[in-house]
């Protein structure tokens, strides 16, 4: 993964809950904040319908204050910009205006003209609501786009290959092929960073088993992260010059 000099490169992932930026891809977004990408982050909810940990450490109302803070704690980490929230009810994407949030996150994408947008799989990789509503969201605003004269290039999902889902008896979440997919980053030069991010997020730490597992699972699990691209048009796109 190299970037193209004659243009500044922007990425703008799109995501519902905080943790959702670090569990899967935050050794990219670190890799390319520290090579002048400028990454932005798109928060659909403030996550306050997760976990308050085992045993709990905060009230529920606490929850989405506490939240806020890991997600500016873990940003703030991995070196990328501070998060927009768009402040939809965690849990309840679905219920939300699908067309006002598809406006609302195109006018974000409009100001800060990305040449790449990143979000969940149409499965939500593990299936949750949010995150399916997201990644609908997300592709609508790439199509919307399309005549705009800076529409992003590139729509990538966040993945798992099946041979890592198998390695690691992932029953939980929805694998694809290997073939599929499209872009595979070694992270383990960022390795300590994308840790030190994980751990901002620690009232989740609780619901998270793998955090629990030995280094060297963690290490295979966390240390390669992998993409899709879903749709390109002409033009920049720097994950995969």
């Amino acid at each position: 993964m190299t970037l193209l000099p004659d243009r500044p490169h922007v990425l703008l992932a799109v995501f519902a809950h905080p943790d959702d930026e670090t569990f899967r891809c935050g050794g990219l977004l670190a890799l390319l904040a520290g090579r002048g990408v400028e990454v932005n982050l798109l928060t659909a909810t403030r996550g306050e319908a997760g976990s308050c940990g085992d045993p709990p450490l905060y009230k529920a109302e606490e929850l989405a204050e506490v939240r806020e803070s890991e997600l500016q704690c873990a940003c703030g980490t991995l070196g990328i910009l501070p998060p927009i929230f768009l402040d939809y009810p965690d849990g309840k994407l679905t219920e939300v205006d699908e067309e006002e949030a598809i406006t609302r996150i195109t006018a974000v994408a409009r100001e800060l003209r990305p040449q790449v947008l990143l979000t969940w799989p149409a499965d939500g990789l593990s299936g949750h609501p949010d995150h399916k509503a997201v990644s609908r969201w997300t592709s609508q605003v790439f199509e919307e786009m399309e005549k705009d004269a800076e529409a992003p290039n590139a729509l990538y999902h966040l993945a798992v290959p099946q041979s890592v889902a198998s390695a690691l008896s992932l029953t939980g979440l929805h694998a694809i092929p290997d073939e599929e997919v499209s872009l595979n980053v070694d992270v383990m030069p960022v390795w300590k960073q994308k840790r030190n991010a994980i751990r901002c997020h620690h009232s989740q730490a609780s619901g998270s088993p793998i955090l629990f597992a030995p280094e060297e699972k963690q290490r295979f699990f966390f240390g390669k992260e992998h993409f899709k691209r879903v749709c390109m048009r002409d033009g920049d796109d720097f994950l995969c010059a």
